[in-house]
């Protein structure tokens, strides 16, 4: 069942701290609507001084933390999908049948460090919550992995060889974001159809942008990350 819009205009802090699943799933272009540039380096900046940065204290909008989320993955020296598997997922990706390509991207999905695992599974858990609200969001898994494919494989992109195989490298994190709970919780296959989400507003300008506490994982480093991630108390991911 899809949540209500949240209102428009600045909310109360009382309001924000209860409510905060329906303000961030439920921000129109959530991932693809950029936020302040300056609050999002700045949440960058408190977040290297302290992991548990309080986002509601901050004043700061949805968009700004989403930014800093997809900033914080491009930044990393690699990509939290491995370079040395991405030629197994993407042959994988063009097995014809479903379920054999579904459990081939299963196996290969085991391959990762388990760092990297747990936090991969940690977004794309984030990202199917994301788009099952994708008619008040407007963000399907498709526009979702638009969003966020480059930033999760980091491919070369002056590589001319790599620009036919884009599609490919998007289709991948779909796959992911729509079966998530096959892949990493043991669930079932679900049968996906291509849902259109309504067009955008012509001003992007008038995008509500709620503000709400959105936790960012933890760095990928296996020194400074705990074996099991913890489940996020406020409901955001």
């Amino acid at each position: 069942m899809s949540l209500p819009p949240p209102p428009p205009g600045p909310l109360p802090l009382r309001w924000r701290r209860r409510r905060p699943t329906l303000l961030g799933l439920c921000t129109e272009g959530l991932y693809r609507v950029s936020g302040n540039k300056t609050d999002q380096d700045n949440i960058q900046k408190q977040f290297d001084q302290d992991h548990s940065i309080n986002l509601v204290s901050m004043e700061v909008t949805v968009n700004a933390v989403a930014g800093a989320l997809k900033a914080f993955f491009a930044d990393l020296p690699d990509p939290l999908i491995p370079y040395s598997l991405h030629p197994e997922l993407l042959e994988a990706a063009k097995i014809p049948d479903k379920t054999e390509r579904l459990h081939a991207l299963k196996e290969i999905v085991k391959k990762f460090h388990p760092v990297n695992y747990d936090v991969f599974r940690y977004v794309i858990t984030h990202l199917n919550r994301v788009s099952q609200q994708n008619k008040i969001n407007l963000m399907t898994a498709d526009n979702l992995s638009i969003c966020f494919w480059p930033t999760l494989m980091r491919p070369d992109f002056e590589n001319r060889e790599f620009l036919s195989t884009t599609k490919i490298h998007q289709s991948v994190v779909e796959t992911f974001i729509q079966q998530c709970q096959f892949f990493f919780y043991n669930g079932e296959i679900v049968e996906t159809t291509n849902i259109v989400a309504p067009p955008p507003p012509s001003n992007p300008g008038q995008l509500v942008e709620p503000m709400v506490p959105l936790q960012l994982p933890p760095p990928l480093q296996p020194q400074l990350i705990q074996p099991q991630l913890q489940t996020d108390p406020l409901g955001i991911i």
